[in-house]
């Protein structure tokens, strides 16, 4: 904690600037002491005016003036060395140096007031020059007779003076010569500076009250100081400790993107060390913020922060996507404008929560709740499947035996029955597989959001790990009305066949022996031009697509993998389709495929 502090803290020592003079004549030291202080010294003889009242130094012919040049230049000299430093301890020690050494006594002591009771902060021995660790016994009744009063005790011999030489402490201590005087702060007593000596002469005199009243005037100021300074570094400390243990991220910068503080919390979400920040400070080179953020994500964080500094206005993502260049997280950011920074100007305050792991519980609960779903469903597939299959059964088996006893009729009705109920079963699974058939639910959302939360869940597949992925969406684009489930089962259908058409290439251009193909997906969003609409490309570098198959491909039923059932693609033109939008294809053999998907935005609805 004192190493901060002493950065702060000016370092000329009051031995060093008076030390230049020692061989200079003392009416050379008087004007140069005079011309260096003179501010300082017109604020002493205002002090010295105010303690003047109390204890008067101009009686006539008594020696007591306090005007000659070494009474100033001891009083400066203390004065410039404790308002030297900000450290309490430093103070303190100053102020019983320079007070033992002022009226040239044995034993100096500053008590501070903690409450009702004084207790020892600085102890000094000027016989065995260092400070006393333990076993202080000073004139306890004195002490807290001026704390209580505030009146200063000058006492020349305690042993001659009936109302000191009974004390215990007086007679045990053999002490001769005690002054004690209040600190005060604006009339209020923090302490006191008590001062002995053990041997009667020489005896402290009125001047040298006088002097030490003057003294612990302006120590008070500085013990007051420090003790504050000491309380805000504290307090600030402890800010910092609150800051930095919060789970929730916080940065501060300027209008200039550099960063004057950023916590633990934020320095995890961006995946950055605290050695790589160097935080705004006088002459320092400061980190930007934008140095710490991956090159791909660069444009948007700038955008975020220029809307909150041009507009003044506070700017939240609650879900943005972010790429590490190491992994996805998913944070939410908020960024208020900030005035008065304290190297000026103005600039930022971000907040940013690591939310990935909420977003991933979220969609293992929605997960659960879909197979509980399908279970369900199943269920009732099964059982609607169940009566389809007895009753076409039942007449299969009445049909052979109808057949044995020649009665066509029966056997007639049987293959009809049979017949009809097939096509009953058919209708049935074309409507389950057809999304077409589902009633689509649409609200306002964000195409950005969308789309991001996918990728959040399929850039993580093992089919699309060795894919490049490029993704450029437009900046605040309007919301799109759209069923969320059904838009990103499309999505997903898009992105799943693309990577089908990219391992079909690879593997081609493999026995080919070329190996420096790399699979590529480009998911671009943008607005219509002057018309209420929002339009989806997803571009791949696979195998593509004849003209044969791209007449054929949305048709039901409809496949070029051995596997597929052929209403994917069908299904995703339905729902487009309900959406109110369109759903376009270009593609040419081993270039690759785009598929243009255009929504109505919420504008258009209204």
């Amino acid at each position: 904690m004192e190493n901060k502090k002493e950065q702060i803290t000016q370092n000329t020592p009051s031995s060093e600037i008076f030390g230049k003079h020692k061989d200079r004549s003392n009416a050379d030291s008087q004007k140069i002491f005079l011309n260096q202080t003179g501010t300082v010294l017109t604020d002493m003889e205002a002090t010295l005016d105010d303690i003047s009242v109390n204890s008067p130094r101009t009686e006539s012919g008594e020696g007591l003036q306090l005007k000659s040049f070494e009474d100033f230049k001891a009083i400066l000299e203390v004065s410039l060395a404790i308002n030297s430093s900000l450290i309490l301890d430093d103070i303190l020690q100053i102020v019983m140096k320079k007070a033992i050494e002022i009226i040239s006594a044995q034993r100096g002591f500053i008590m501070l007031l903690d409450g009702d009771k004084l207790k020892f902060k600085a102890a000094y021995d000027i016989n065995n020059e260092k400070p006393l660790d333990h076993g202080i016994r000073i004139s306890a009744t004195i002490a807290k007779r001026v704390a209580a009063t505030g009146q200063s005790v000058y006492i020349s011999d305690a042993q001659l003076d009936t109302n000191y030489a009974s004390l215990k402490s007086v007679r045990e201590l053999n002490t001769h010569s005690i002054m004690c005087v209040p600190l005060k702060i604006k009339n209020n007593i923090i302490g006191v500076i008590y001062l002995d000596n053990s041997i009667p002469s020489p005896p402290f005199l009125k001047p040298d009250l006088l002097l030490i009243e003057l003294l612990a005037q302006q120590a008070a100021h500085a013990i007051y100081n420090a003790t504050l300074y000491d309380h805000l570094y504290d307090i600030k400390e402890f800010n910092e400790k609150v800051v930095n243990n919060s789970p929730v991220g916080i940065v501060v910068i300027n209008s200039n993107y550099e960063i004057l503080s950023i916590n633990d919390a934020s320095l995890r979400a961006l995946q950055k060390n605290r050695n790589d920040i160097i935080c705004l400070t006088p002459g320092e080179q400061s980190t930007r913020l934008l140095s710490l953020i991956p090159k791909t994500e660069k444009v948007k964080w700038r955008q975020m922060l220029d809307i909150a500094l041009t507009t003044n206005q506070p700017f939240e993502d609650a879900r943005y996507f972010y790429n590490t260049d190491y992994d996805e997280k998913v944070l939410s950011i908020r960024i208020t404008p900030i005035g008065n920074l304290p190297y000026g100007g103005d600039g930022l305050i971000l907040t940013i929560e690591d939310i990935t792991e909420k977003i991933i519980m979220e969609k293992y609960v929605i997960l659960s709740e879909k197979l509980v779903a399908r279970g369900e469903m199943a269920s009732s597939i099964a059982h609607e499947l169940n009566n389809y299959l007895a009753i076409i059964g039942n007449n299969a088996e009445i049909l052979g035996h109808n057949l044995k006893r020649n009665q066509m009729d029966k056997a007639n009705d049987n293959s009809r029955q049979i017949a009809e109920n097939i096509i009953k079963m058919k209708r049935f699974t074309d409507g389950m597989m057809d999304f077409s058939k589902l009633e689509t639910d649409v609200m306002p959302y964000d195409i950005q959001n969308l789309i991001d939360e996918l990728l959040f869940s399929l850039k993580a597949l093992n089919r699309f790990k060795k894919i490049m992925f490029s993704i450029e969406i437009e900046p605040r684009l309007p919301k799109v009305m759209v069923d969320i489930g059904q838009i990103q089962q499309v999505l997903m259908n898009l992105l799943y066949n693309a990577a089908d058409a990219i391992e079909n290439l690879a593997a081609n251009k493999k026995e080919a022996g070329d190996i420096s193909y790399k699979g590529k997906i480009k998911i671009e969003v943008k607005s219509g031009a002057g018309i209420n609409l929002v339009a989806i490309l997803i571009k791949d570098n696979g195998i593509g697509m004849s003209d044969e198959v791209k007449a054929k491909i949305f048709q039901p039923h409809f496949t070029t993998k051995e596997s597929g059932h052929g209403l994917g693609l069908a299904n995703c033109k339905s729902i487009i389709k309900n959406h109110k939008g369109e759903i376009k294809l270009t593609s040419t053999p081993n270039v690759g495929t785009e598929f243009k998907i255009i929504l109505p935005t919420v504008e258009n609805e209204q």
